[in-house]
């Protein structure tokens, strides 16, 4: 992971064991991945636009996080919907379009 920690992820999914933590990890790639390729920009290109990763940005990929996590199936439109706003809204300040 680039910038998401294995702490950050358990404390905003109020996680306190050790046993999933590689799963975490894989579920933090992917979000990193994830949210870097919607932006379509590069980790490396967020660094030097903003010296930063911004809080919106991890806050987006520690969203996917948390739904991968609490639900490792697909979930029903209906329920991505709210997730799929809040995460829009987060990153589309930072996209290029």
């Amino acid at each position: 992971m680039k910038f998401l920690t294995l702490e950050y992820i358990k404390k905003h999914s109020r996680i306190d064991y050790d046993i999933e933590d590689s799963l975490l990890e894989l579920y933090g790639a992917s979000a990193e991945d994830t949210t870097i390729n919607m932006l379509n920009r590069s980790y490396e290109n967020l660094i030097e636009t903003y010296g930063e990763v911004p809080p919106a940005i991890m806050q987006a990929a520690l969203m996917l996080v948390d739904v991968s996590y609490t639900q490792r199936s697909p979930i029903s439109p209906q329920n991505m919907s709210v997730v799929a706003y809040t995460f829009d809204a987060l990153i589309k300040p930072y996209m290029i379009l």
